[in-house]
Parts: C-alpha cells; sequence; structure tokens
C-alpha cells in the first residue's frame, strides 16, 4: 500500500495533463487546471469511488469557495484516512491556497495510492453524478435548515429586545471604537499576511532548490557507468526510502560496510 512513497518514487513524476485525464474520466468532470480540486472534494470522491461506502459523501461540499468550506471537506478526508488507517499527513493550509505545486504532489500521491488498492482498474458500476448529486441535495437541506432556524432565533431577539432608545444613543459610539478597533486589526493581520506569504515564498523557494539538486544526484547515479558501484546503489537506497520517519542512512552505511568487506575479502583470496 501507497501510504508512505519517497519523493524520487515515480509517482511524484505523473504529469498535470494525465492527472487532469484521470480525475474527470473516473468522476465524470471537466477540470482543466491542478488547483481547481484545492477543495478536497475531488479527493474525498476519489476515496469513496476506491472505498465505496467508506465516505459520508453528504458532508462533501463540491461547491466550497471559501478555505473554511475547504476545510471542512479536509476534514472529512482525514476522518476517511483516520478510518483507513492510512498513514499520510494532509496540508490543509496549502493545499487550500490553490498552489498549483502543493495540489499535484497530493494527488499524485492519491493517484498512486488508488491504483495500489484497484489495480489501476475503474469501478464501472460506479456512478460518480448520482453519488455527488443525492450529497450535494443532502448538505444543502440541512444547510438550509440552519440558516431558517438561525432566522427564526435573530427575529425573536428582536422582537423581545426593549431597550431602543439607549441602542440609539449607545450605536453610533460603538460604532467609532469598533471601527478604530477594527482598522488596527486588519493592518496588524494584513502586515502579518505578508511576513508569512514572504516566508512561504522563500521556503519553496528552497525547497525546489534542493529538489533540483537531488534529482540531478539521482541522474548521476542512473548512468550505466556509476548505477552498479556501491556508492551509487548506497545514495538511492536514500533518495528511495518511503518512510519519512526514520533515515535510510543507517542502512546505506551498512550495505556499503558489507560491500567493502566483502570486496577486501575477494582481493585477499587472489
Amino acid at each position: 500500500m501507497a501510504t508512505n512513497i519517497g519523493m524520487m518514487d515515480s509517482a511524484y513524476f505523473v504529469g498535470r495533463n494525465e492527472l487532469l485525464t484521470w480525475i474527470n474520466n473516473r468522476l465524470q468532470l471537466h477540470l482543466s487546471r491542478i488547483e481547481e480540486a484545492a477543495s478536497g472534494a475531488v479527493q474525498c470522491q476519489m476515496l469513496d469511488m476506491t472505498y465505496p461506502g467508506v465516505v459520508p459523501m453528504h458532508k462533501v461540499n463540491f461547491d466550497a469557495k471559501t478555505e473554511y468550506d475547504m476545510i471542512q471537506n479536509y476534514k472529512v478526508l482525514q476522518d476517511v484516512f483516520n478510518k483507513l488507517k492510512i498513514e499520510k499527513h494532509i496540508e490543509v493550509n496549502k493545499l487550500v491556497k490553490g498552489r498549483p505545486l502543493d495540489n499535484l504532489e497530493f494527488l499524485q500521491w492519491l493517484k498512486r495510492y488508488c491504483d495500489s488498492v484497484n489495480g489501476g482498474i475503474m469501478n464501472e458500476n460506479y456512478n460518480p453524478v448520482e453519488r455527488r448529486c443525492k450529497g450535494g441535495k443532502e448538505r444543502s437541506s440541512r444547510g438550509s435548515q440552519k440558516i431558517s432556524k438561525s432566522l427564526q432565533t435573530n427575529n425573536m431577539h428582536n422582537a423581545g429586545s426593549g431597550d431602543i432608545g439607549h441602542s440609539k444613543i449607545s450605536g453610533p459610539r460603538q460604532a467609532k471604537i469598533y471601527g478604530a478597533n477594527s482598522a488596527q486589526e486588519v493592518q496588524a493581520l494584513s502586515k502579518e499576511i505578508t511576513d508569512l506569504k514572504l516566508s512561504v515564498d522563500l521556503l519553496e523557494k528552497e525547497r525546489d532548490f534542493y529538489f533540483a539538486k537531488l534529482r540531478d544526484i539521482e541522474i548521476l547515479c542512473q548512468t550505466p557507468e556509476l548505477e552498479n558501484l556501491p556508492v551509487a546503489v548506497a545514495i538511492k537506497k536514500i533518495l528511495y526510502a518511503a518512510d519519512a520517519k526514520e533515515s535510510a542512512l543507517a542502512e546505506a552505511q551498512e550495505y556499503l560496510s558489507q560491500t567493502l568487506e566483502a570486496g577486501e575479502g575477494k582481493a585477499e583470496e587472489d
């Protein structure tokens, strides 16, 4: 099961067009860009297709536009991961921003995982449109009920409020105070957001820089003249390590040590 695959795995070299074709064919959608799947709804339905009945589709919002609604979809996805014991960290804060690279990597992983379960074969008995429609109707109905109850509560509260004169006097004064505080808060939050964006941009550039270095090392180790050398094999063990929690350095060192000892022993025999 491809719950943990290394960054050098072939799964992460699947192109955008192939991923979009995979999503559109199976779910009968018409996505043209990877970031259109940033809401998490597509990921939920892909697992619903892979494990029919496991995903509560009535909780999945395919019309999610705000980050809040998208996060709710990822909460559903995380619950499904927990239920299926899938050890995969979902970087929700990055995915909901709609950045192509982050969403591309997550969808590449998802495709590898689904293919490892069903062998890449489409479930012909699954009706993606019907599953989306049923979920949408139930979700819309519940949302309407919540709005209706909220309106009733507000109306009752307004009707029962008798201190009208006090509201007229205090209202403008309160508005000025709250307006000043809100302006300061907005300014502070805007500065914080700007700082965070700069930090994210720097981190992404650093990540891309080191990823390119690793890719160069991989290509070098795959050249016919070097790929069977002990050092090249040891390096590839580190690059292709699937478990991110443990370092593959010890295994690579042990391999090198055993290979060198075997080589010295053979040389002494000769």
